[in-house]
């Protein structure tokens, strides 16, 4: 039997396989059953995955929620004259939200090292993606869901949030930051 030519029979399941093609079929079965019972585990002990929650909600409600954030723990105001974007330093523990719309993350965040927040994500327009960088933090923000992060960091500096999921001509701009302090 070749690859190049049919088979010489139409019921080709008849064929006898050769010695090398069942060797491959039974390593690819082998591998498949290894990684069939290793995804489950790297989910519970690998810690590769965000424990997040989700829950339905208007974008007026949520924008409510974050402008009350905003008036309460706002510290001060970064960008160009026109595109001033509000920085807000919430106390540890507290709710804290991030709204993802055409092309913006709003408001910036300031945190504590070593302090638990919980992130709160939504878009008021379009799927964007959250990716928290150099963390390998990825969450999809769907409009209509208040995506809900609890996060510790634990390194200060200056870390880059960036939508990694195409949200239309100036995708490539909506980029913000997240300072840790």
């Amino acid at each position: 039997m070749s690859a190049i030519l049919p088979p010489s029979e139409r019921v080709w399941w008849k064929q006898p396989l050769d010695r090398v093609e069942l060797i491959w079929i039974v390593i690819a079965l082998v591998w498949c059953l290894i990684m069939f019972f290793m995804m489950p585990y790297w989910h519970v002990y690998g810690k590769q995955n965000l424990a997040n929650e989700a829950f339905r909600t208007t974008p007026a409600e949520f924008l409510k929620k974050t402008e009350a954030m905003i008036a309460q723990h706002k510290v001060r105001e970064e960008g160009a004259q026109g595109q001033k974007v509000p920085v807000v330093a919430p106390p540890a523990g507290s709710d804290v939200y991030l709204v993802a719309r055409l092309w913006q993350w709003y408001p910036i965040l300031e945190l504590e090292s070593g302090k638990s927040y919980r992130i709160h994500l939504m878009s008021m327009d379009w799927l964007h993606g959250f990716s928290l960088q150099p963390e390998n933090i990825n969450i999809e923000v769907h409009p209509g869901y208040d995506h809900v992060l609890t996060v510790t960091p634990t390194h200060k500096g200056t870390y880059s949030i960036i939508c990694n999921e195409y949200c239309g001509i100036n995708h490539h701009t909506m980029i913000s930051k997240l300072y840790v302090k």
